[in-house]
Parts: C-alpha cells; sequence; structure tokens
C-alpha cells in the first residue's frame, strides 16, 4: 500500500486503552508478531456485523488479538491456541490482567494436535488464524469442519509485506521462502469451492472466507 494512503489510514485507528497500548509496546520491544493496526481494526469492524458467538484463534501469542476480540465482542466466547511455552505464560497473565478469564480460554500445544479439544468448545462461529504461515492451508483445512454453518474464516498476512506480489522482491532467502508459502496458500484458498474468499489490502493482508450457503445460487 502507498506510504501515504497507509498513514492516512492509521490516523483514523480508534484510540486503545492504556492497557492495549501497553500491549501494543511490548510486542515492538520484544519483537512478538501482532497483527497492524488496520488489519485489526478491520477484522473487529467485520466480526462487529458478523457478531459471532463463539471465535477460534489459531496463534495465541501474547493475547493480544483474543483480548481485541473479547473487548469489541462483548458476547463471545474466545477459544485460542498457543504452543510456545512463554508466550501461554505471557497471554494468561494478560488475560488474568484484563478480568477475561471467564471469556478467554487457552488451550496449550501444536494446534495441528488439538482438534479433538478444540471440539469440546465448539462449533465456532469465526476461526482466526494467525500462527506458522507454512501451515495455513492445514489450519484451514482441519478447523473448518468446526465452522457453524455461516461461519467465517480470517487469515493474517496474507500478502505478507507485499512480497507475493512479485517475484524475486528480497534476497532474504527466510522471507522468500515464508512468501511463496504465503502465495501457495493463497491461490489454494481461492480454489475452496465450499467457501467464497476476499483479501482486503489492509495491514499485512486480511483474508476472509465466507462459508457458502447450502443451496444457495
Amino acid at each position: 500500500m502507498n506510504d501515504s494512503i497507509k498513514s492516512y489510514l492509521e490516523s483514523y485507528v480508534p484510540k486503545r486503552s492504556l492497557f492495549f497500548k501497553e500491549l501494543e509496546q511490548f510486542a515492538i520491544e520484544h519483537r512478538v508478531p501482532i497483527m497492524e493496526p488496520t488489519g485489526i481494526e478491520t477484522m473487529l469492524q467485520i466480526m462487529r456485523i458478523q457478531n459471532p458467538k463463539c471465535i477460534l484463534e489459531i496463534g495465541t501469542a501474547i493475547g493480544y488479538s483474543a483480548l481485541r476480540m473479547a473487548d469489541a465482542l462483548q458476547n463471545a466466547q474466545i477459544v485460542t491456541m498457543e504452543m510456545d511455552e512463554e508466550r501461554i505464560g505471557q497471554a494468561l497473565a494478560n488475560i488474568k490482567k484484563a478480568n477475561m478469564e471467564n471469556r478467554i480460554t487457552v488451550i496449550e500445544g501444536n494446534a495441528l494436535d488439538l482438534y479433538e479439544k478444540a471440539t469440546s468448545h465448539g462449533p465456532y462461529d469465526a476461526i482466526f488464524i494467525d500462527a506458522a504461515k507454512g501451515q495455513y492451508g492445514n489450519f484451514f483445512n482441519m478447523y473448518k469442519e468446526l465452522l457453524t454453518e455461516h461461519g467465517c474464516i480470517y487469515t493474517d498476512n496474507v500478502l505478507f509485506k507485499g512480497l507475493v506480489a512479485e517475484e524475486n522482491q528480497t534476497e532474504n532467502k527466510r522471507l522468500a521462502g515464508v512468501a511463496a508459502k504465503i502465495k501457495d496458500f493463497n491461490h489454494w484458498l481461492f480454489d475452496q469451492k465450499d467457501f467464497t474468499t476476499v483479501i482486503i489490502p489492509v495491514g499485512d493482508g486480511l483474508a476472509i472466507s465466507k462459508k457458502i450457503d447450502v443451496g444457495g445460487l
């Protein structure tokens, strides 16, 4: 996105509480990946319209996105998965500090091994994927089975710093490898016949996949 347009949009991002600003600063200082401001505000606004009652998040990190969703959607329950022990401890502390223990449930472990545990808390009206980029397709394919009839799956980082759009944009082999995996995932995602998908160019790219209603035209 053009830098001037990005700055313009970010100037209209609603002010966050001191608690959320502290989490954002912590993420910057400790290099914890969290959603970019315009990306999360867009997702939260669409979720307000969708009004999900139960949300599954794949990739808790420090709990920032889960807490933002709980704050924006007062009637929603959030189930979130994380495998990094240090991040789990930080997320639990942040959830406790926000008095959200009764609304946010953290499941510990690799999301690819947690289907049965997730099932016990579902089904889900919304699923948010923001974890290992190389596993996006596996996460989507596995957990779409727990989505309600009119559910949506939200996937972050699908433009990956713009690197998915052009070849040879970086000499960094790691970034190039991740970008290639995301590009393959995007292609696969748009081929899913039981979903309709759009990518919104905000933040690092947000894909929204709506489950197609049975019997639709």
